[in-house]
């Protein structure tokens, strides 16, 4: 080869041959930091995997920077060794201000494993969600009211994460609120943005309850801001709500044995309250007719039983349920469903009530 030739072709072509191997070892700290190296470079990925890999990192380079300050005795391998050691270390920071920035109280992760999780809802949308309430969680003690009927402005939209209040209207018992469920789901959707208004039921705390809040204003903001936020609370909100409403049907059930379907528009004629006793006492003969098994079971009743119908002659009347009852529980329906301005609208009840 000629003298002109570049390092890398005398590194590849002639090679330089070791004069003689040493005979003695490196020493323990030369091979300790071998082996905690090989053990980091076997981690996994994610921040927890991250933060594994740093750390035995940092520890073999502290290995081998004490192998060369007291057994190669070489100045530039420890200051080499040293600056791999503040590289890791400083990553290993950033890790952890990320892990601490990232962790949430026990009552979020339960709430997003529980609500967001099964649908599949990314880690960082759920970070926004959590973002809009303050990462706030809020108590009622028991007996403490959530709010008043006709006192207590809408201004908000609130989740219940433990105990049970309980939703009356005119001391009337309607339903319960369990975990997991909003408090003020129907509210919610009876105003848009612009509108104001004040609940229509009271919510009392019947155990010791925490719940989390969103305030009205903020949460508008969100959701024009981001729709599959939108999408998610609307999903949320109508699923709530659909429950609420098949709770105070089975109410109206267990009483009476009657089932309405309060997916046909036709229910709020028969819920709302009616301007007289001779129109009360037309509408339950109307529903008599139409739960009779021989009917089509097209109508908006079903009747309890599956026992197969009398002859037409001697088929006895049902038994009328009391009409003072009756119109106790079918207002309060008739008030859930259809008293608000757009919840109707959103179930798809409609109706010129």
């Amino acid at each position: 080869m000629s003298r002109n030739s570049s390092p890398w072709d005398q590194l590849l072509f002639q090679p330089p041959l070791c004069e003689g191997w040493k005979q003695n070892d490196e020493g323990a700290a030369y091979h300790l930091g071998n082996c905690i190296l090989l053990l980091g470079y076997m981690g996994g990925s994610g921040i927890f995997g991250s933060i594994y890999i740093f750390s035995l990192l940092a520890t073999g380079y502290i290995c081998y920077a004490l192998w060369g300050w007291l057994n190669a005795c070489g100045l530039d391998i420890f200051i080499w060794n040293m600056l791999l050691v503040m590289a890791c270390v400083l990553q290993l920071a950033h890790l952890v201000y990320r892990l601490h920035k990232d962790t949430f109280l026990e009552e979020f992760d339960l709430l997003y494993k529980t609500l967001c999780q099964p649908l599949q809802v990314p880690f960082e949308v759920y970070k926004e969600i959590v973002k809009c309430c303050e990462e706030k969680v809020l108590s009622l003690a028991r007996d403490q009211n959530y709010a008043v009927e006709g006192k207590t402005p809408i201004n908000c939209l609130s989740l219940l994460l433990s105990g049970r209040v309980r939703v009356s209207q005119d001391g009337q018992f309607l339903h319960y609120v369990f975990p997991y469920q909003f408090l003020d789901s129907p509210e919610w959707e009876s105003l848009r943005p612009s509108e104001e208004g004040t609940f229509q039921v009271t919510l009392t705390a019947e155990t010791d309850c925490s719940y989390i809040t969103w305030p009205r204003r903020k949460l508008y903001l969100l959701l024009a801001k981001d729709r599959y936020i939108a999408r998610l609370f609307s999903v949320f909100l109508g699923y709530d709500i659909s429950e609420k409403l098949y709770a105070l049907n089975d109410k109206l059930f267990a009483k009476f044995g009657l089932r309405f379907d309060i997916r046909l528009p036709s229910l709020h004629h028969v819920l709302g309250p009616a301007s007289s006793q001779v129109e009360a006492e037309k509408e339950l003969d109307e529903w008599e007719e139409r739960a009779m098994p021989h009917r089509p079971m097209s109508t908006f009743v079903q009747t309890a039983t599956s026992a197969p119908p009398p002859p037409p002659s001697a088929r006895p009347k049902m038994p009328r349920p009391d009409s003072a009852l009756l119109g106790e529980d079918s207002t309060s329906l008739y008030s859930l469903a259809c008293g608000r301005k757009h919840f109707p609208l959103c179930l798809g009840l409609g109706g010129d009530g």
